[in-house]
């Protein structure tokens, strides 16, 4: 498989001065903001944000939205991606969501987070999040989902017919002998 690299460059440049997407969709609570501020001062900038260029030469924020807002004043690294509209919209609904695919290994999870420190009340909090529970979390359901209904224990056979005729005159005899019977066509 061949892959296209759509890094054009690397900049620095003001987060201010950063155009955050108009169809950002991704909300921030104010743990992760907290966090981010105490991760950004305990470690600083260890990634870059994702910005293309458009037409009047201005950068365009597809990722790190929220670093971008946290420190306006900063120069932070891009890079700076040659995407169009419609690729730059793909990864931008794409991007988190991608990420969130990954699994979880809760032994090593685990083992990292009891070498990890901090002085930050909110990374601490962010932390205490990730720790794996030996219990498995409760499924809870949606208030759109369905009532869960039981389903009765039953018995069947399933006879394989040669043809629709055979499979009506089965039909017809096991219904006359007193059995709830189905058709079924696979």
């Amino acid at each position: 498989m061949h892959v296209r690299d759509r890094i054009q460059e690397f900049r620095r440049v003001k987060a201010g001065d950063l155009r955050p997407h108009p169809r950002n969709w991704r909300t921030h609570p104010e743990l992760q903001k907290n966090a981010l501020r105490g991760l950004l001062a305990e470690i600083g900038y260890a990634d870059a944000l994702l910005a293309r260029p458009l037409k009047d030469g201005s950068l365009e924020l597809i990722d790190g939205h929220l670093r971008a807002e946290t420190t306006p004043e900063q120069e932070v690294p891009v890079l700076v991606v040659d995407l169009d509209d419609a690729e730059a919209a793909k990864l931008l609904a794409m991007h988190d969501p991608l990420v969130g695919l990954a699994g979880t290994d809760g032994n090593v999870l685990a083992e990292l987070l009891a070498t990890v420190e901090s002085d930050s009340d909110a990374v601490r909090e962010m932390l205490d999040h990730l720790i794996p529970s030996d219990d498995p979390a409760p499924e809870i359901a949606s208030p759109d989902a369905a009532p869960e209904v039981p389903i009765p224990e039953a018995f069947q056979v399933i006879v394989e017919c040669a043809d629709e005729s055979q499979q009506k005159d089965l039909f017809e005899q096991l219904t006359a002998q007193g059995y709830a019977c189905r058709l079924l066509n696979l």
